[in-house]
């Protein structure tokens, strides 16, 4: 079907990741990527970037905000010129992926692993035009493919979950069941492994990511089965993980939710989200991206990110309600996974 094969790009990775010595102004680790410009950065390239996201919403609290507010940096930036389309069925991708082709855009993202199939189309058939993709490990001439060792992360969140539940039950709520999901899965379960054995994983798959009411639905039938802390990876449906969760607490219970992607204690408050697994593809968008406009774009390639690359974590303010105690031991973890102590597995 595509060619899998991997590459990873350290030297990109450090350039997008690790600040240099030229004056540019730290992006925050967690509402978004952006460096200022300064000096001849000025005069970089204007592009048009349009992006197109899965069957969600722009505004998920998840990967698609988390790309569109990259393109936004990079506006204010630079003043690149950028605009997003939001598909409403699988019907609706190659066309809206088309829209930005034949308007002459100089970059076409492409934010989840479902619409892969519309960009190989697209990129076969348009070889002179540039297109991104995040989650994938596609592979083409005129493609910059993006993809995030989500079980490692995952795996700290489930260091936090197993040793944080209070009765031993924890859930798990994904979107559609597709490799890029059961990463998270899978290296959450590995995490709440590592640290308490006895803790069972309770999974529940909505078969969707633009669904609040079937996530909402999935978590109320985890919590009755006794889990106090769900993790969700479901894109707009794992709002709805956030919802039954609020509804809950607001009823005298004490019931957690572990976000993704972004922080989204910054969105649903801290007395429902214990911690957050962040994935920057704001920082992969944002850094691949400009690297066109300075003649340097990755196509052709994939860039790897994992916890040794900085391109997963956990939110900065984890600290507000997980354990000192317990925050050790998952930097005691992270070492261990970078090292190559602990290979977390995918599937």
């Amino acid at each position: 079907m595509k060619k899998t094969m991997k590459t990873v790009l350290p030297l990109l990775l450090v350039f997008m990741l690790v600040l240099t010595a030229c004056g540019q102004k730290a992006a925050n680790p967690n509402t978004g990527a952006g460096n200022a410009p300064s000096g001849n950065q000025q005069n970089i390239k204007k592009l048009k970037i349009g992006m197109v996201t899965d069957l969600g919403s722009v505004n998920d609290k998840s990967f698609n905000q988390s790309a569109w507010e990259a393109l936004q940096q990079l506006k204010k930036d630079y003043g690149f010129e950028v605009k997003y389309l939001e598909p409403k069925t699988d019907a609706d991708v190659v066309p809206n992926l088309n829209q930005f082709v034949k308007a002459n855009y100089d970059l076409t993202w492409a934010t989840a692993y479902t619409l892969a199939d519309a960009v190989t189309q697209l990129a076969n058939e348009n070889p002179n035009s540039n297109f991104g993709i995040v989650d994938s490990d596609l592979v083409l001439p005129n493609v910059a493919s993006v993809s995030f060792k989500e079980q490692e992360g995952s795996f700290l969140v489930g260091v936090i979950a197993g040793l944080t539940t209070k009765t031993n039950k924890i859930g798990f709520v994904g979107g559609m069941e597709i490799p890029v999901i059961k990463r998270f899965e899978v290296g959450f379960r590995e995490g709440i492994k590592a640290v308490n054995p006895d803790a069972k994983l309770i999974v529940n798959y909505t078969g969707l990511f633009n669904r609040v009411d079937m996530g909402k639905s999935a978590a109320s039938t985890i919590y009755n089965d006794g889990a106090d802390i769900i993790f969700h990876a479901a894109g707009l449906t794992g709002n709805g993980v956030f919802n039954e969760a609020k509804e809950r607490n607001s009823k005298g219970g004490k019931v957690w939710v572990i976000g993704v992607d972004k922080d989204q204690s910054l969105i649903f408050g801290d007395d429902v989200t214990l911690t957050s697994m962040v994935k920057k593809v704001d920082e992969a968008v944002y850094q691949i991206s400009k690297s066109l406009a300075e003649g340097s774009f990755p196509a052709g390639q994939v860039t790897l990110m994992g916890l040794k690359e900085n391109g997963v974590d956990i939110a900065a303010t984890s600290s507000k309600n997980v354990a000192p105690e317990v925050l050790a031991k998952v930097e005691e973890y992270r070492q261990k996974i970078i090292n190559g102590e602990i290979v977390v597995p995918e599937q």
